[in-house]
C-alpha cells in the first residue's frame, strides 16, 4: 500500500498557497473549546505549541525529557536559513527551495520543501519576536553567512549555539502560555501509541515514566514534532 502524503494538487508553487486559502476555518469563538494534543517539544513541537495555545486552542504537550528545554533541537549549530536576501546576492525563494532539494540529495517531498521557503522569512521573524539573540553587523542589522554549501548568505546564526537561542525562545513562549493555563505541560512522558477514530487521530496512548502508569488522553487533533521517532507511525489515514 502506498503512503499517501496527502500533499494538494496544482502547480509546485501553488500547492499550499490554494490549500490555505480554500481550507475550512475556525471560528475564533470556537477555538477555546478545541483541544490539541502536541508530542514533542523541540523547536517544531513548542512553536506550535505556543503558537496555537496563544490563538485560543486548549494545548496538551508531551515531552520525553524532564523538561523542553532538554528536545535534540539544542543539536542545531551552524544556523536557520530563510530567503530574505540581506546581502544582496540574488537570494529568492526558489534558490532555497532548490538548495535544500539539493542538500536532501533529491529525497524531500518538494512541495513541503517549496512552502518551507516560502514561509523561511516569517519565521526569523517569529525568532527574532520570541527573543533569540541572533548576530548583528556593526549596524544592528542581523547577520548572515554561507552555509552547507549553498551559493549565498542566507544563515542566520547566534554564535555556535542556534539551536539552543532557538530553543530558549520557544521555550519562553511556551512557559508564558503554560502561565495563563492555555497549554497543560506533561514532562517524562513516552507516547506508545496514536488513538484513531474513523481514520483521524483523536488521541495518543502514553507512558508516565515515573509513577510507569499507563495513560490515554484525548483531543481533536494531534501534532506529531518528534523527529524521527515519527517514523514509527503509518501515517497515511492520519
Amino acid at each position: 500500500m502506498a503512503l499517501n502524503s496527502r500533499i494538494p494538487e496544482g502547480p509546485l508553487k501553488d500547492k499550499w498557497t490554494t490549500y490555505k486559502d480554500k481550507i475550512n476555518l475556525v471560528n475564533p469563538a470556537n477555538k477555546r473549546l478545541i483541544d490539541v494534543i502536541i508530542v514533542g517539544t523541540g523547536l517544531a513541537g513548542g512553536s506550535a505549541a505556543a503558537t496555537l495555545a496563544e490563538l485560543g486552542y486548549n494545548v496538551k504537550s508531551f515531552c520525553f525529557q524532564d523538561s523542553p528545554r532538554r528536545a535534540h533541537s539544542i543539536a542545531a549549530q551552524g544556523g536557520i536559513n530563510a530567503a530574505k536576501n540581506y546581502q544582496g546576492d540574488g537570494d529568492s525563494t526558489y534558490r532555497l527551495f532548490y538548495d535544500t532539494v539539493k542538500g536532501g540529495d533529491y529525497r524531500s517531498r518538494e512541495a513541503n520543501v517549496y512552502r518551507l521557503a516560502e514561509v523561511s522569512t516569517n519565521i526569523i521573524d517569529q525568532c527574532v519576536a520570541q527573543g533569540v539573540p541572533f548576530a548583528r553587523d556593526y549596524g544592528g542589522l542581523l547577520d548572515n553567512r554561507s552555509f552547507g554549501g549553498v551559493l549565498v548568505s542566507r544563515t542566520f546564526y547566534a554564535k555556535g549555539q542556534t539551536g539552543q537561542q532557538l530553543l530558549l525562545g520557544a521555550y519562553s513562549a511556551m512557559n508564558r502560555q503554560i502561565g495563563r493555563g492555555k497549554i497543560k505541560m506533561y514532562s517524562r512522558h513516552e507516547m506508545l501509541d496514536v488513538v484513531i477514530v474513523d481514520g483521524k487521530a483523536r488521541g495518543i496512548i502514553a507512558r508516565n515514566l515515573v509513577t510507569g502508569e499507563i495513560e490515554r488522553h484525548s483531543a481533536h487533533a494531534v501534532v506529531l514534532a518528534t523527529g524521527g521517532y515519527g517514523n514509527a507511525f503509518y501515517l497515511s489515514t492520519y
